[in-house]
């Protein structure tokens, strides 16, 4: 996978969504990727102010938009301070999630990061179907930032479920953490257990299903590992028995990591965000940032 060319970062301006526009100066650093800087004004409740005040509606515009450009710039000046990278930034109005999948296209922007707080991408990516509908076709992996970025990402947790997405979530995660190490982990249940339970079946004999699991999914994992091309020294491999979203939470934890790689179920990215029951369950319990594959 070739490496980041192009990241676009989405901001509503406040403190919570300056984390993501720091990440994503970051990995630019990192990567020596280009970055850009994308607010989208929402100027609908102009029009429940401007009976308020006396200034007509285009002056109300004008306002916010020049006090929209004065904080982009301020964003700029600090990012180029701290990390050394300097932004594009790209105001426009409109509907959000319309105006998303645009910028991303427009600009062929091969990672899109966002915050997860606010009036963020994410509340509206899980508001309903509308946002899906606006950007399933959008074909660019997205970065939920949760934490304050203080250095590049160390530990990645990637959960395998050994289907066609799990060779490109690798690869994403090498992409976008060049210099982690890789946490492989794959949740696996016996078939129809509760249903041999309801059967009545012994628990020696389920015990002996789930070893068999276990020992099939390992050497799943080290077949991933080899097609992957993963050295050993990069890489850690977790094999655990119980639901996937419950145990990814529990080994973003134990393994200490600060970066989880979603692979794509849906048509897109975005609709994974949508759709996804693991990822919603992630998105919404992790502490660390999530980034969801295409």
């Amino acid at each position: 996978m070739p490496p980041l060319q192009r990241v676009l970062a989405a901001t509503d301006l406040s403190a919570p969504a300056r984390r993501a526009a720091e990440r994503a100066a970051l990995l630019c650093k990192e990567t020596s990727a280009a970055l850009d800087l994308l607010h989208v004004a929402n100027l609908v409740p102009l029009e429940r102010l401007r009976q308020f005040m006396a200034a007509t509606p285009e002056a109300l515009r004008q306002r916010v938009l020049e006090a929209a450009q004065h904080k982009l710039r301020e964003l700029v000046d600090l990012l180029q301070t701290r990390f050394g990278v300097a932004a594009h930034t790209h105001l426009v109005t409109g509907v959000l999630t319309t105006e998303l999948a645009h910028q991303v296209r427009s600009l062929q922007a091969d990672l899109l990061v966002c915050g997860a707080r606010g009036e963020s991408v994410v509340r509206h990516l899980l508001m309903g179907t509308t946002a899906l509908r606006v950007l399933s076709s959008t074909p660019c992996p997205v970065l939920v930032v949760k934490q304050a970025p203080h250095e590049p990402y160390r530990r990645v947790l990637v959960p395998v479920d050994f289907s066609a997405a799990s060779l490109p979530a690798i690869a994403l995660a090498r992409r976008i953490a060049p210099g982690a190490e890789l946490v492989l982990l794959h949740a696996f249940e016996v078939p129809f257990e509760g249903h041999l339970r309801y059967a009545s079946v012994d628990e020696d004999t389920i015990s002996h299903y789930r070893i068999v699991a276990r020992q099939e999914a390992t050497e799943k994992l080290q077949a991933l590992c080899q097609a992957a091309a993963l050295a050993p020294e990069d890489c850690h491999t977790v094999v655990q028995h119980g639901d996937a979203a419950v145990r990814i939470i529990d080994q973003e934890q134990e393994q200490d990591c600060d970066l989880i790689v979603m692979g794509k179920h849906g048509e897109s990215a975005l609709e994974n965000l949508l759709l996804g029951s693991v990822t919603k369950h992630v998105l919404a319990e992790s502490q660390s940032d999530i980034l969801v594959s295409v």
